[in-house]
């Protein structure tokens, strides 16, 4: 690919492997409450009822539905109703530990960091350009050690604008500087980032970690970082 010159990451599953990080936040704070032992409630229940509330809140944010506040107030606190605990005060303290207890946990999607060294002595130029909270987004680069690989950080609520919509990757260009026909994304959300991508016109690498498979004709798509290397 001969015309690219500027690479932008999503970063929450495609980097920053944040599905194994609030795993292991929500563990530790399901056990300092004594959980299971107050409620009777099986942590592997629990965290996977949690997962699939916050994926849809989440889906909900992208699509305009709610907003950060909503998802907030509402991923823990209907987890726990879901197991008929109705108590706000016990779900707002898994809220906000856990924004800032995950910040402990720091692992890379594997295959990460050796991708990022790759594109770097191939002297690409890195961005990310993420759908994650501000006050987050950059802390997670500096606390992974990899905020120095990238050039710019674009967070959606520093445009408050999130992916699949153009303005933001319109935005996260400008501060790049870089040109539409040289620039491509790599991402893990089949509608923020492919869809997204596609529909601003610039190239796109589907990180399929979760094995959907896509039929469509002439997409790139990888199933381990490390394959990105025959791309670029």
């Amino acid at each position: 690919m001969k015309n690219v010159r500027h690479i932008f990451f999503d970063l929450d599953n495609t980097l920053w492997d944040h599905r194994k990080n609030a795993y292991l936040t929500i563990k530790e704070l399901f056990k300092n409450q004594k959980i299971s032992e107050k409620y009777k409630i099986d942590f592997e229940e629990f965290h996977s009822t949690y997962h699939i509330i916050n994926e849809r809140l989440w889906e909900q944010i992208r699509d305009g539905e709610i907003d950060k506040e909503y998802l907030r107030n509402h991923r823990f606190y209907d987890t726990f109703l879901n197991f008929g605990v109705d108590d706000a005060n016990l779900a707002d303290y898994f809220e906000h530990h856990f924004l800032d207890e995950i910040l402990k946990y720091n692992e890379l999607v594997d295959g990460a960091l050796d991708l990022l060294n790759y594109l770097k002595d191939k002297n690409y130029k890195m961005h990310i350009i993420s759908n994650g909270f501000q006050e987050v987004t950059e802390r997670k680069c500096i606390l992974s050690g990899i905020a120095d690989f990238f050039e710019t950080i674009t967070s959606a609520d520093s445009v408050n604008i999130r992916k699949p919509r153009p303005e933001i990757f319109e935005y996260s260009l400008n501060l790049a500087k870089a040109e539409k026909n040289e620039s491509i994304l790599i991402g893990d959300d089949w509608i923020a980032d492919v869809k997204g991508a596609q529909n601003f016109g610039i190239d796109i690498i589907f990180f399929d970690v979760l094995d959907e498979n896509p039929l469509e004709e002439g997409l790139k798509f990888v199933k381990h970082l490390s394959e990105i290397k025959q791309y670029l």
